[in-house]
């Protein structure tokens, strides 16, 4: 095959790779502002209203009691059978803990959302946007989020980069559904929180140190899909832009940033939240009660909790 032959063969290559990923990752997907598909607000809700209402204060109690003044938290828009392998979720935002003014002008303290969302005319560029927890979970599908807690350095550190503006001059408006996190061609909701907690952690705002280091300690996620999947749609998704990967796609979810926030002592805590109108707690049974001669066991050692500090995972 003649060199001049290559780039025909590399395009055509991308090209099913999206159709691929297209039918894959947005097959039957709903508009631009229904749902919560991807990064996009909320729309025509799947749950009653006062069970969306109910979950985003469940999310907010569960937050408020581990006193997280910022915490990362996804969700899917999708049903996770919809999901390429390895993907949990569709879309994450910082939840940060503020005083915040109500309609009828009182004030109170709650979490705000600050998202990435695509627009919904042009779905291939991006704008960030701060709404609220029922807003947030009313684009989940599946009745359960993810969340990563950061360490309180991090936690002060990421809230001074809100406050800065640090935040927004890490946002690049050419949004692709799968970006390369270790690119900076493109960008989605996970990458624009990744590169944010990379300059946190780094306490730097300079894009190329950022993707060095990322290039470095991060590991992204593979998606796991067949390039032939259902290859015959009959379109591809334009969100899906694929310039920014050679090789294998790469991309930036709930589980390789939680690992990696873990890894290098930025996050306090990894876990996931089921909606209790979905999911009831299980009731609690009551220890049996033993008869007065029965022995004593021994009571068991309490593991000592583990403390971390923030650790810049290298020089970069």
């Amino acid at each position: 095959m003649s060199g001049s032959s290559q780039p025909h063969v590399k395009t055509a290559a991308r090209s099913l790779m999206a159709l691929s990923l297209a039918l894959t990752l947005s097959v039957a997907s709903p508009d631009a502002h229904a749902g919560g598909d991807a990064s996009q607000p909320r729309g025509q809700p799947t749950h009653a209203i006062e069970d969306v209402a109910d979950f985003a204060k469940q999310i907010e109690r569960d937050l408020a009691r581990r006193e997280a003044r910022i915490a990362i938290v996804f969700r899917s828009g999708r049903a996770r059978e919809e999901l390429p392998g390895g993907v949990r979720y569709t879309h994450g935002a910082f939840w940060v803990y503020s005083t915040i003014q109500g309609a009828d002008g009182q004030t109170h303290q709650g979490y705000s959302v600050h998202n990435l969302y695509h627009g919904a005319e042009d779905r291939r560029r991006s704008y960030l946007h701060q709404d609220w927890p029922v807003d947030f979970v009313n684009g989940d599908v599946i009745g359960e989020v993810g969340v990563i807690i950061p360490s309180p350095e991090m936690q002060r550190r990421l809230i001074e980069m809100m406050q800065d503006g640090r935040y927004e001059a890490l946002h690049r408006d050419d949004y692709s559904l799968v970006s390369n996190p270790l690119d900076p061609l493109y960008q989605n909701c996970n990458e624009f929180m990744l590169d944010v907690i990379a300059g946190a952690t780094w306490q730097t705002h300079s894009l190329p140190q950022i993707k060095a280091n990322l290039e470095a300690y991060f590991e992204p996620s593979p998606l796991k899909i067949s390039i032939f999947q259902r290859m015959f749609a009959p379109t591809a998704d334009e969100r899906i832009r694929l310039e920014d990967h050679e090789g294998p796609i790469r991309t930036a979810t709930f589980a390789s940033m939680g690992e990696f926030m873990t890894q290098y002592g930025l996050a306090s805590e990894v876990y996931e939240i089921r909606a209790e109108f979905m999911y009831p707690p299980e009731p609690v049974t009551p220890p049996p009660v033993l008869p007065s001669d029965a022995p004593a066991t021994q009571a068991p050692t309490p593991t000592p909790e583990r403390s971390y500090t923030s650790v810049r995972p290298g020089e970069g």
